[in-house]
This record gives C-alpha cells, sequence and structure tokens, in this order.
C-alpha cells in the first residue's frame, strides 16, 4: 500500500513540476524587436532604458546609421524585410516607405494629442513625428578669428569668395540633414534659384561627408570653420566647450521630423504597436524634449539654451509627400553636380 500511495503522490508531484515548467516560459517570454534607427548614438541609450522600463519583456536589438544609409538599406530589403519597427528615421524617408507599401497602419493610443502637421495624414497614420530637426551652421569663432573670415548670416553669404574651401556639409544621399538641407532651399526658393546657390556653395564646400554631425564636429575641432549641420549637435557640440557660434540663417530653415513606423511584414505585431504607444506619450516626449526644442506633441516642449524661442516660426513649409515623391530625381541630379567631392565611403 505504501507504494502504491507514494507511486500516487510521486506522479502528483512529477505533474506539478512538469505543469510549473510549461508555465514559467510564458511568464518569463521576452520579445525582441529588430530596429532600425537613425537617432543619434547619445540619444539611444536613455529612451532605451525608459521603453524597457514600460515594457519589461521587450529587448530591443538596434541598427543604427545615418538617414540615408538606413533608407537605402531598407528598400535594398524590401524583398526579404529584416526590421520589425523603424524609430527616428526622417518623416521624408518614412514617406518614402509608405509610398512603397512597407509599412502598416498603426494608431498609438497617444495620437490625439499628436499634432497633425507632424504626423502621416491618413488615419490611421503610416507613421508618426517624435520631434524637430532643422538647418544649423556650426561656426568657429577661433578659427575665424585666425584666418579674418566675417561671420555669415544667410545661406546666401556662404556662397561668398571669402569661404572657398572653408565649409563642410552632409552628403544628401547619406545623410538625411544633407537632404532636408537641399530640398529645404528648393522648396524655398525654387528649381532655378536652388541649383544656382548650391553651385555657389559647392565653389567654397572642402568636402561633403556621409553624416549630418560631422560637420559641426569638424567645426568645433577647427578641421573646417564652418560646418553645415543641424541644431541638436551644434548645440551639443557649444556644450562641450567648442568655440563656435550657431548661426540659424535668415532666409528660413529646412527641417525634418524623427519618426517611426511598423513594418508591414513583421511578426512582432503587438510588440512593435506597445513601442509605437510608447513614443507617443508624455514620459517619452519629456525625453525627447532634451534634445529638441519642437515636439510632435504641442505643449511639451520646453526651452533649449542656445536654440531661439522663435524657432519654430523660423522653419520653411516643408512638405513630407512632395519630399518623397521627388528625392531619387533631387539625388540623382545632386550626385551628378557634386558628388567628386565627397568624402570616401
Amino acid at each position: 500500500m505504501m507504494d502504491s500511495k507514494w507511486g500516487r503522490n510521486w506522479k502528483s508531484v512529477v505533474t506539478g513540476w512538469a505543469l510549473a515548467l510549461l508555465a514559467l516560459p510564458a511568464a518569463a517570454q521576452k520579445t525582441e524587436l529588430l530596429v532600425y534607427t537613425a537617432l543619434e548614438t547619445d540619444q539611444i541609450k536613455a529612451y532605451e532604458e525608459a521603453f524597457k522600463k514600460a515594457n519589461p519583456n521587450i529587448d530591443v536589438k538596434w541598427v543604427r546609421d545615418s538617414t540615408g544609409v538606413i533608407t537605402a538599406k531598407l528598400l535594398a530589403e524590401k524583398a526579404n524585410p529584416q526590421a520589425d519597427l523603424v524609430v527616428g528615421v526622417s518623416a521624408s524617408s518614412l514617406a518614402v516607405f509608405a509610398n512603397e507599401g512597407m509599412l502598416q497602419p498603426y494608431a498609438p493610443k497617444g495620437l490625439d494629442k499628436i499634432s497633425t502637421q507632424y504626423r502621416d495624414s491618413k488615419n490611421p497614420p503610416d507613421w508618426v513625428g517624435m520631434d524637430v530637426y532643422g538647418a544649423a551652421i556650426c561656426f568657429n569663432t577661433v578659427e575665424a578669428t585666425k584666418l579674418n573670415l566675417p561671420k555669415p548670416a544667410t545661406w546666401e553669404d556662404l556662397t561668398k569668395p571669402v569661404y572657398k574651401g572653408k565649409v563642410v556639409m552632409p552628403n544628401p544621399a547619406s545623410s538625411g540633414t544633407g537632404y532636408l538641407d537641399v530640398a529645404g532651399w528648393i522648396q524655398m526658393w525654387g528649381d532655378a534659384k536652388a541649383w544656382k546657390f548650391m553651385d555657389g556653395l559647392h565653389d567654397n564646400i572642402a568636402q561633403y561627408t556621409h553624416s549630418g554631425s560631422k560637420p559641426c564636429r569638424q567645426a568645433g575641432a577647427g578641421e573646417f570653420p564652418i560646418g553645415v549641420s543641424f541644431e541638436y549637435r551644434a548645440v551639443t557640440t557649444k556644450k562641450s566647450g567648442a568655440p563656435i557660434d550657431i548661426i540659424f540663417p535668415t532666409e528660413g530653415l529646412g527641417w525634418d521630423l524623427e519618426a517611426s513606423g511598423i513594418m508591414k511584414t513583421t511578426k512582432k505585431v503587438e510588440a512593435a504597436r506597445a513601442m509605437m504607444d510608447w513614443l507617443a506619450t508624455p514620459d517619452a516626449m519629456q525625453l525627447f524634449a532634451k534634445n529638441f526644442a519642437v515636439l510632435a506633441m504641442p505643449g511639451m516642449a520646453q526651452p533649449l539654451e542656445y536654440v531661439p524661442a522663435d524657432y519654430e516660426k523660423r522653419l520653411i513649409k516643408n512638405d513630407f509627400a512632395w519630399s518623397a515623391k521627388n528625392r531619387d530625381k533631387i539625388l540623382a541630379e545632386w550626385l551628378k553636380r557634386y558628388d567628386g567631392k565627397s568624402e570616401p565611403k
């Protein structure tokens, strides 16, 4: 009898263990999202930690590069997509992906708080904006004094002969910052005047970089006195102690959005939606506000040191659908004219 009873008890114990072991993976199961991003490396850690705190069962694997490289990578992988999500890539690129049918629409829970001008116009939207980044010039005052260079105030000033070989800017084919400059000039002035301006600017360019941040870093380090970049990198460079003035040209500023969207082919839809939901929360916007003066959620922005209070009013009227539709044509023309001065890849 004891053997029979022990056998019954042992079976119960084993069955209990088996059920417990089966339950463990469900409780501890984690989803890993593969996210393609052009976020600055010094931003990703804080964003990931906050997202992870709100979503402990989701891990994020980041693939980070400049906007143009990420855009080209996604388009090249169109037949066999790898990424689950695109985060912090320019809205003009997200619009390209939407046109190619690569994104799945989703309305995050906080969508009603997002300004309509900073999100896809469709409902539900293919992509949603995070924050605005716009053009800025980094001007090294120490090097300028050595070279007796006047401080430019306008885009047109950069075509003056005194700046020959003294200017660096990003290549628009590899850099989202470079593309927002070129697309901004064309939208601001029209084709003829914009290309004439870029011809004059090209005469003074020392090099076109593949990174939007690099021209400001180079200006900050004194490698070149003038770097065309964007306001986030300009501010962080100045805060690091570099002897630069930040110039916001008076004609107007080209700009783009850091934006996000879910890839149509992801098998991790719920986790991807959780990230889109988080990106549209006030908590996320408070983190973005530490880096950018204009946010997709009105009323969340804080004044930023070295960025003018009327910064948003200086941004040009920007048509993302136009930028996406004309991107290939604009880049082909730019490369034909100016690629000879691009830094080696």
